[in-house]
Order: C-alpha cells, then sequence, then structure tokens
C-alpha cells in the first residue's frame, strides 16, 4: 500500500530559480537562502528520497488565466513541460508525472466530495520548479515521479484554509487506498509573506511567518481556521499562497514532528520559508463520505 511518508513546505521564489540557473547561489544575495536547504538534500539523497511528490503549487497565469480558474486542478499526464514565463523555458528537466496514482487520487477526492479539475496536459512553471530546483539541485533528470495540483490563490476566491486542509485529509485517504507500494511526499509551496504591488509592497512580516510555521507542527489544528482576511492583513495581498502549505499539512495526519526549518529575509522580495515533517500518528483521517465513496466506488466496477 502506498503510504506518506512526510511533508515539505517551501517557498517557491522564482528568483532563486533564476539565481541557480545563471551559476549564482553562492553569491551573498543568495548563499544564506540557499544554504537553508543543504540539509534537506542531504536527507533526501541520503535516507528519504520518495517515489512520488504531490506538489501543492499555484500557476502563474501560464497554464490558467481569467478564461479558465480552477479551484483545485490535478495532472494526470504521463509528463509536463517547463513553461515559457516570459524568457523561455527554465532549463530544467521535463516533469514526469505519476498517472495510475494521479488518477486513483483524483477519482477518490471526487468520490470524497472535492470537486477537482483533471488536467491531462499542462506546462508547469515557477511555482512547481523552483521547489524541486531547491530539493535536488541541478541534475539531468528529476529523480522522482511529480504529481502536481494547482490552487487558485491568484483570482478571488480563493480556497480556505479549513478547506485545504480537509483536502490534504482527503489526499491522505486517497493515498493509502492505492495498492502499489509507493513512498509519496506531499509538498506545500508558495508564499511566506509577501505583497507585489499598492502601497504596502515589499511587506514582510516575520513575526506572523514565524507563527505560521509554529503551527504547522504538533497537534494542533488552528491554522485551519485562520480566514483570509488575516493572510491579506498580517502577510500582504500574495501571502494568501500560504494556504497551500495547509494542504500539506492536512494529509500528515493528527500530529507532525518537525525535521528542518529554515527562515531567510531578503529573499527578493518574498520571506522564504522552508519546513521538513514526519507524521508521528500515521493513521488516516476519517471522511464523512467515505461510506458513499467506497459504495459508488464499488457500483462504479460493478
Amino acid at each position: 500500500m502506498a503510504r506518506i511518508t512526510a511533508g515539505i513546505g517551501c517557498s517557491h521564489i522564482p528568483v532563486l530559480g533564476f539565481a541557480h540557473d545563471h551559476g549564482r547561489t553562492g553569491e551573498p544575495a543568495f548563499k544564506a537562502a540557499f544554504d537553508g536547504f543543504d540539509w534537506t538534500r542531504d536527507w533526501i539523497k541520503g535516507q528519504a528520497r520518495p517515489d512520488v511528490v504531490l506538489l501543492v503549487y499555484n500557476d502563474h497565469a501560464s497554464a490558467f488565466d481569467m478564461r479558465m480558474i480552477p479551484t483545485f486542478a490535478i495532472g494526470c499526464a504521463d509528463r509536463f513541460q517547463p513553461a515559457d514565463e516570459g524568457f523561455g523555458p527554465r532549463p530544467v528537466p521535463v516533469v514526469e508525472g505519476h498517472p495510475d496514482l494521479a488518477w486513483h487520487i483524483a477519482q477518490s477526492l471526487i468520490l470524497d466530495e472535492f470537486d477537482m479539475t483533471i488536467l491531462n496536459e499542462m506546462e508547469v512553471d515557477h511555482g512547481l520548479t523552483v521547489p524541486l530546483t531547491m530539493m535536488f539541485g541541478g541534475v539531468d533528470a528529476w529523480p522522482v515521479r511529480v504529481i502536481p495540483l494547482a490552487v487558485n490563490v491568484v483570482t478571488y476566491p480563493p480556497p480556505s484554509g479549513n478547506r485545504c486542509w480537509a483536502l490534504g485529509e482527503a489526499i491522505a485517504r486517497a493515498v493509502a487506498s492505492f495498492p502499489e507500494d509507493l513512498d509519496v511526499q506531499v509538498w506545500g509551496t508558495g508564499g511566506l509573506s509577501h505583497q507585489l504591488q499598492g502601497p504596502r509592497a515589499g511587506l514582510i512580516n516575520k513575526e506572523f511567518d514565524n507563527r505560521f510555521l509554529d503551527g504547522l507542527v504538533g497537534d494542533s489544528q488552528d491554522l485551519r481556521r485562520l480566514p483570509h482576511i488575516d493572510y491579506l492583513r498580517e502577510a500582504g495581498s500574495e501571502g494568501i499562497e500560504m494556504v497551500m502549505w495547509l494542504i500539506m499539512r492536512g494529509a500528515l495526519g493528527r500530529s507532525t514532528r518537525m525535521l528542518h526549518r529554515h527562515y531567510h529575509v531578503p529573499a527578493s522580495n518574498t520571506a522564504l520559508g522552508h519546513i521538513v515533517l514526519e507524521p508521528v500518528d500515521g493513521s488516516v483521517p476519517p471522511s464523512a463520505t467515505v461510506e458513499g465513496r467506497d459504495a459508488a466506488a464499488q457500483a462504479l466496477i460493478g
């Protein structure tokens, strides 16, 4: 049976991809940001490389625009090409998917009453490729299969923190019901505090960011009840990206243990956050719809 072995939170700041691609990671402006990922790169390489990463991110008008705004979209394709975001695609490997697990998760989530958009063709931008770079560096091929899960945090209304946490719980149930022996990690990306426009452009709130990181550790569920207005007020207009970390946290069960944590300012005009968590309680959270879901699935297969 497949199992979720860890969760990773990571900012997806585009300038970090630029610094890596142009060989500038050792410069004073970037070194401290990249040094905070040394532990994670060693940990993954030495003992914790997963078979599959379910990577939660937001698209930045590369695959979606105002004509189509899915709240939650899952990529079920064999592979995903890096997107051209205005300067040509990043010089990184093609992202190889895991269609069997992706389709299984999509079916399970829909029968668990999450209305997912299924994507069989999609380009992926820095929201997905920068976290892969931060964890694996420069490689000829990504050493894991990746299932992209895109969340709308660009156009109002984004999903609530509670809905994102609940989606993570549903993902845990989906993964646990997949019969293949796979180690799966869930990565939540984006944020932390930042605002890109208006009178508060450049806002960074270290205190709020670190309280948020604190809330991901242990058995508290306070973060799932944080309203949109608090993200806007405390973390800036783009700080709402932080709800994507709650999908990762919800997938890890009742309680977590922190293995590594990194926070750095400045990194572009965005606070850089990174955390590695492991589930303490391996039990899969129950669903109020699980009986109906199982009955529906049984009806589908006859």
